[in-house]
C-alpha cells in the first residue's frame, strides 16, 4: 500500500504543471457557464432604460463605489500571507485577491472557490499543511462582521425603532449574532494549538477586515437606493439587508442569489417601494458590486493564467493572440472604412445593397457627411499603418477607435453592440506587440492598391457630381443608386473629401516621421571599407562599393567592423548587392542583424547576385529565390594557346604583336593625361547613352583610380582599349570590371586583353579569372523549374534583340571553364513579379554624375541637420 502511495505521489509531482493547467482551464470553464448564467437572468433592456434615465453622474459614482466597495476584501489576501513563509509584493496580492474576491461574490461554493484560487496564489514555498491552516483561520473570520452588524441591527431594531417593520424575523439576527462570541470564544478563550500564531492583533485586523466588507457592501446598497431617490427611509433598509443576507447565506446559493433578491424585493414592498425600482435598485446593486468588478477579476484571471500557460508553452500561445488581434483589427479598420466612405459618397448605391446593409451595423455611425469622410480615410490609413506594424500607430488607432465608438454608442447605444465594439479595442490592446517598427514604408504593391482606391474614390465622386447636374438628369435616364438629394450635400462630401485626404496625407506623415537610417544619405566610409577588405579580404563584387553609388551597412563585433553590405533602397525594399565583404565566421550573424535591422525600419531585404552558398542560408531565413544567371570563370593553371582549338587566339595575338599593340599594367595614381585618354575611349564606347551603375562600374575618376589598369596600347603608344582590375584582397581570383575600346581600335581587341590578363594572372600566382555573368543564363531550361524562371529563360531564348545574352554566353564560353550559378533572394510571399520589377529599376538605373552626387549629398545633410 505505502508502495502505491509512493508511486502515486511521484506522479503526481512529476504532472503538476499538466494538472495546475488543468485547472485554471476548469475554472475559466467554470467561468463562461457563469456568466452565461448571470447574464441570461438579467433583464438588459430595463438596466438600459434606467441608465437612461440616471445621470452621467450617478453612474460614475456608482460605478467607482461599487470598486471602492470590493477593497476591504483584500485585507483578508495581506493577512494570509503573514500566516505563510513565502513573500508576496502589493501589487500581485491586490491583484490575487481581487482576484478571489470578486469569483467568491458570485460563487462562493460555500468558500471552497476562495479557498482554492487563495491555495493556488499563495501556496508558494509553503507545505500543503501550512496552506489549509491558513486557509482555515481565514475562513473563520469571513462572517464576524456580518455576525456584528446582526446585533447592530437587532439594537436598531428594538431600541431605536428603525425597521420595525421586520422585527418578525429577529429569530434570523440572533442566529447570526451569535456566530461572533462563539468563534471569539473558540480562538481567544479556549486553548487550542490550532491557533496558536493568531495574535490578538491578527484577529482585530481580520475581524476589522470582515465588518469594513460587510459595512461596505451594505452601505453601498443603501447608497444606489439614495442616488435613485427612492421614496424610503434609507435607515430602514439597513435591518432588511442585514436579514437578507443571512438569508442568502443560509440558502447556500452562489453570491446568496435568488434568496437574497426574493427577500429584497419583499421586504422592500414592505417599506412601500414599488417592484419595479426595486428591481432596478437589485439590478443596479447586482451590476455595480458583483457584475462589474467580476469581469475586471475575469480580465486579470485571464491575464494571470494566459502568462501562466504562456511561459509553459514558450510564449506560442501570446504571439498567436497578438497575430490573430492584428489580423482581426486590420481586416475591420479597412473594412470599416470602406463601408463608411461607400455609405457618404454614394449612399442610396450602398443601401440598396444587401451584402453592404447586412455590414453597416457593425462599423461606426456618424451624423455629418464631411466627418463621416474624414474618418473612413483616417481608418483606411491607420489600417495601412497597423497593417505595416508601426509602432506609432498605436495610440492614433486608440483615439480614433474611442472617438468612433462613443459617437456611435452616443447615437445608438446597444449591448450587442456596445459588446463588438469593445471586442475591436481589446484587439488593438492585444495587437501592440506586433507594432515595433519605426516608421511606415510603402511598398509599391500598397502604394498602388491605396492610389488607386482613393483615386477611384474622387473620380467616382466628380462622375456621380456631374450626373447628378440639372443638364445631365433632364436628357438622360440616371439610375436612383447614383442619386444625390442634393447639389448641397454633394458639395459638402466634396469638401470632406479633401479635408479627408488632407488628413490622410498628415497621417501617413506622421507615421513616417522617425529617422530612417537605410534611407539617409551619408559621406561614404571610404577608410572603413578599406580596413574590412584589408582585414578579411574582398570578394568578385567589393570593389563596387567605391563607386558611391550605393550605401553601406556594417556588421561589428566588440566594436571592430567585421563585415559590411552594399545596397541601395527602392520602395519599401532594400536591394543587397552580392554576398557581403568581411569576416565569413560571422556572416549569418551580421544577415540577422541586418534582417532586423532593416525590418524595424520597415524594410524588406532582396540579396541580388548571390552565390548557392549565401543562397541556402538566407533560404533558412525565411528567403525564397530565383536563379538569375551564371558567372564564368577561367581556371589559369589550366589555360594555354597551345592546341587546335586555341589556333584562332594564338592568330590573333601574333598578329596584335607585329602591329605593335602592346599591353601594360598601369598603376594609379594616373596622370591628367592618361585620366583623359581612358575617358576618350569611354566616351567612343557609349556613344552618348547613359551609364548604368549599382552592379556595373561606370567611368568615374575616383572610382577607377582605386586599382591598377589593363592598358592596351597601339605601336604609336596612343591608349585604345582598357579593363579597370577589381581587387579581391587576395591571389585567388582576378577580376576585371569596366571594360572598353574605342570605336577605331582593331577587331578582338577584348580577346586581346582578356588573353594578356590571364597570362598577366598566371604569372602572379591566381587560380582564376572572373569572367562576368552571363544573365539569365541556363535559368528555367527544365519543365520543373519556377514558373518564374521559365519566364526568363523565354527572355533569354527571345530576348537577344533587346539584349545579347546568348551571345554574351557564347563569348565568354570561348574560355571559360566553370560556371557557378547566381541567384536572387527575397523575403518568401513577397510577389516576384513586383520585386524583379524594382530590381530591374534598380539595376538599370541611369547613372548619377559625381557632381550631382555631390549636390544630392549636400541637399540631404542640410534637410538631416
Amino acid at each position: 500500500m505505502l508502495k502505491i502511495l509512493n508511486r502515486f505521489k511521484s506522479f503526481v509531482e512529476q504532472k503538476l504543471s499538466i494538472l495546475k493547467l488543468l485547472f485554471f482551464f476548469s475554472i475559466l470553464i467554470f467561468i463562461f457557464f457563469e456568466i452565461g448564467r448571470i447574464f441570461k437572468g438579467i433583464d438588459w433592456f430595463q438596466v438600459k432604460n434606467s441608465l437612461a434615465e440616471q445621470s452621467v453622474t450617478s453612474v460614475v459614482l456608482m460605478l467607482g463605489l461599487g470598486f471602492v466597495s470590493i477593497i476591504p476584501m483584500l485585507i483578508y489576501d495581506f493577512e494570509i500571507i503573514s500566516f505563510l513563509p513565502g513573500k508576496f509584493s502589493k501589487s500581485y496580492v491586490v491583484k490575487s485577491g481581487w482576484i478571489t474576491n470578486t469569483f467568491t461574490n458570485i460563487a462562493g461554493f460555500g468558500g471552497f472557490l476562495g479557498a482554492t484560487l487563495r491555495a493556488n496564489f499563495y501556496s508558494k514555498n509553503a507545505s500543503k499543511k501550512q496552506v489549509l491552516f491558513a486557509l482555515s483561520k481565514i475562513a473563520l473570520f469571513l462572517l464576524a462582521g456580518l455576525s456584528i452588524y446582526c446585533w447592530i441591527a437587532l439594537i436598531s431594531i428594538f431600541g431605536l425603532g428603525i425597521g420595525r417593520t421586520f422585527a418578525q424575523y429577529w429569530l434570523w439576527l440572533f442566529g447570526g449574532g451569535l456566530y461572533f462570541p462563539i468563534l471569539l470564544f473558540v480562538t481567544r478563550i479556549r486553548n487550542s494549538s490550532f491557533f496558536s500564531d493568531l495574535t490578538l492583533k491578527k484577529e482585530s485586523i481580520l475581524v476589522l477586515g470582515s465588518t469594513l466588507e460587510w459595512g461596505a457592501a451594505g452601505g453601498f446598497f443603501l447608497f444606489i437606493g439614495w442616488i435613485m431617490g427612492v421614496n424610503v427611509q434609507i435607515v430602514d433598509v439597513f435591518p432588511l439587508y442585514v436579514i437578507a443576507s443571512i438569508v442568502g447565506i443560509v440558502s447556500m446559493m452562489p453570491g446568496g442569489l435568488g434568496s437574497f433578491d426574493i427577500f429584497m424585493l419583499v421586504g422592500l414592498t414592505n417599506l412601500g417601494v414599488l417592484n419595479e425600482t426595486s428591481v432596478v435598485w437589485l439590478l443596479f446593486f447586482r451590476l455595480f458590486y458583483y457584475i462589474v468588478p467580476f469581469i475586471v477579476g475575469i480580465i486579470l484571471f485571464i491575464h494571470d493564467t494566459g502568462r501562466k500557460i504562456n511561459a509553459f508553452l514558450d510564449g506560442i500561445p501570446r504571439s498567436l493572440l497578438s497575430k490573430v488581434a492584428h489580423f482581426v483589427l486590420t481586416v475591420f479598420l479597412y473594412t470599416s472604412g470602406i463601408l463608411i466612405l461607400l455609405e457618404s459618397t454614394v449612399p442610396n448605391f450602398a443601401f440598396s445593397n444587401s451584402f453592404f446593409v447586412k455590414l453597416y451595423p457593425y462599423t461606426f455611425l456618424f451624423l455629418s457627411q464631411i466627418s463621416s469622410m474624414v474618418f473612413a480615410f483616417l481608418l483606411i490609413g491607420m489600417a495601412r499603418g497597423i497593417e505595416s506594424k508601426v509602432k506609432h500607430a498605436f495610440w492614433p488607432t486608440l483615439i480614433l477607435l474611442s472617438v468612433g465608438i462613443i459617437n456611435t454608442l452616443w447615437r445608438s447605444f446597444s449591448i450587442g453592440m456596445t459588446c463588438f465594439l469593445a471586442f475591436v479595442m481589446l484587439n488593438v490592446v492585444f495587437s501592440r506587440k506586433e507594432l515595433y517598427r519605426n516608421h511606415f514604408q510603402y511598398s509599391f504593391g500598397k502604394l498602388c492598391f491605396d492610389g488607386v482606391l482613393f483615386a477611384g474614390v474622387f473620380v467616382l465622386y466628380a462622375i456621380v457630381g456631374a450626373i447628378n447636374s440639372t443638364q445631365y438628369t433632364i436628357h438622360h435616364a440616371v439610375p436612383d443608386a447614383l442619386l444625390f438629394p442634393s447639389e448641397k450635400l454633394w458639395l459638402s462630401g466634396f469638401v470632406g473629401l479633401v479635408l479627408a485626404a488632407v488628413a490622410l496625407l498628415l497621417m501617413f506623415r506622421y507615421l513616417s516621421a522617425a529617422e530612417d537610417k537605410f534611407s539617409k544619405i551619408a559621406v561614404f566610409p571610404e577608410e572603413r571599407v578599406k580596413q574590412v577588405i584589408t582585414n578579411f579580404g574582398g570578394n568578385e563584387t567589393s570593389h563596387l562599393a567605391f563607386l558611391r553609388d550605393k550605401n553601406i551597412y556594417f556588421y561589428q563585433k566588440d566594436g571592430e567592423d567585421q563585415l559590411f553590405f552594399m545596397y541601395r533602397k527602392k520602395a519599401n525594399k532594400l536591394i543587397i548587392m552580392g554576398e557581403p565583404i568581411g569576416n565569413p565566421v560571422y556572416l549569418k550573424q551580421a544577415i540577422l542583424q541586418l534582417m532586423r535591422a532593416a525590418d524595424k525600419e520597415g524594410y524588406q531585404l532582396t540579396f541580388y547576385e548571390v552565390n548557392s552558398q549565401l543562397t541556402l542560408i538566407l533560404h533558412e531565413f525565411g528567403f525564397d529565390f530565383i536563379k538569375t544567371g551564371e558567372e564564368g570563370y577561367v581556371k589559369l593553371a589550366d589555360f594555354s594557346l597551345s592546341g587546335k582549338k586555341k589556333r584562332a587566339q594564338r592568330a590573333l595575338m601574333n598578329k596584335f604583336e607585329r602591329e605593335g599593340y602592346q599591353f601594360s599594367f598601369e598603376k594609379p595614381p594616373f596622370s591628367a593625361e592618361q585620366m583623359a585618354e581612358f575617358k576618350k575611349i569611354s566616351d567612343s564606347w557609349l556613344n552618348g547613352q547613359n551609364e548604368k551603375g549599382f552592379s556595373l562600374g561606370f567611368f568615374d575618376e575616383y572610382y577607377l583610380s582605386q586599382s591598377p589598369m589593363a592598358v592596351i596600347r597601339d605601336s604609336k603608344q596612343r591608349a585604345v582599349a582598357f579593363a579597370s582590375i577589381m581587387p579581391t584582397g587576395g591571389k585567388r581570383v582576378l577580376s576585371v570590371d569596366l571594360m572598353r575600346h574605342s570605336k577605331e581600335a582593331p577587331s578582338g581587341i577584348m580577346d586581346k586583353i582578356f588573353i594578356s590578363l590571364f597570362e598577366y594572372g598566371q604569372k602572379q600566382g591566381y587560380d582564376y579569372f572572373n569572367m562576368g555573368m552571363a544573365p539569365l543564363s541556363n535559368v528555367g531550361r527544365s519543365e520543373y523549374s519556377f514558373i518564374e524562371e521559365r519566364a526568363a529563360h523565354l527572355i533569354y531564348e527571345y530576348g537577344y534583340h533587346f539584349y545579347g545574352f546568348q551571345g554574351l554566353r557564347s563569348y565568354k564560353n570561348k574560355y571559360v571553364t566553370e560556371w557557378h550559378s547566381k541567384y536572387t533572394a527575397y523575403r518568401k510571399r513577397s510577389s516576384v513579379l513586383i520585386t524583379m520589377l524594382q530590381l530591374a529599376s534598380v539595376v538599370n538605373q541611369k547613372n548619377m554624375s559625381t557632381q550631382k552626387r555631390k549636390r544630392t549629398l549636400l541637399v540631404a545633410n542640410f534637410f538631416n541637420n
